[in-house]
């Protein structure tokens, strides 16, 4: 599986009282809401789109609960191919787990990781260490192969 999160400069959002505004902007940070709707933030139509109710509505006022892709649509009156997409996009950043939903075992849901945004977000840190460690390694290959190439 890919692990995919768009990494920018950025101040912390700690001086934003609103949810919604604090959660609009850093959805947008990460690279979760498609970029069309950036000319949309603040809008009523942003936050009725269904990439931002999907996360919002259901994930985060939810966190106890494992949604069903069907439970999603349902809820979200659009179709099971579009969670998919929108729920694909949150797992490319490991956010999201794979749970029991309703108690029955043959129901797979999803839910954000560990049921919490903040210990989540410590297992998207962690890959992206990782993922960091290993650009520079690449780096410090790619260099002493030039290095090599020099000498020659």
């Amino acid at each position: 599986m890919t692990f995919e999160l768009l990494v920018s400069r950025n101040l912390p959002l700690t001086n934003v009282d609103d949810l919604d505004e604090a959660l609009e902007e850093f959805l947008f940070q990460i690279g979760y809401l498609p970029k069309k709707l950036v000319g949309r933030k603040g809008t009523k139509a942003l936050r009725e789109s269904v990439p931002y109710r999907l996360f919002a509505d259901c994930l985060l006022k939810r966190m106890d609960k494992a949604w069903t892709p069907e439970e999603l649509a349902g809820e979200l009156k659009t179709s099971k191919v579009t969670v998919y997409r929108h729920i694909g996009k949150l797992r490319g950043m490991d956010l999201l787990e794979d749970a029991v939903a309703d108690g029955k075992a043959r129901k797979r849901g999803v839910r954000i990781r560990y049921g919490s945004l903040s210990k989540a977000w410590n297992f998207v840190e962690a890959n992206v260490d990782v993922a960091m460690e290993n650009y520079r390694k690449s780096a410090e290959h790619i260099e002493a192969l030039a290095r090599e190439v020099r000498r020659k």
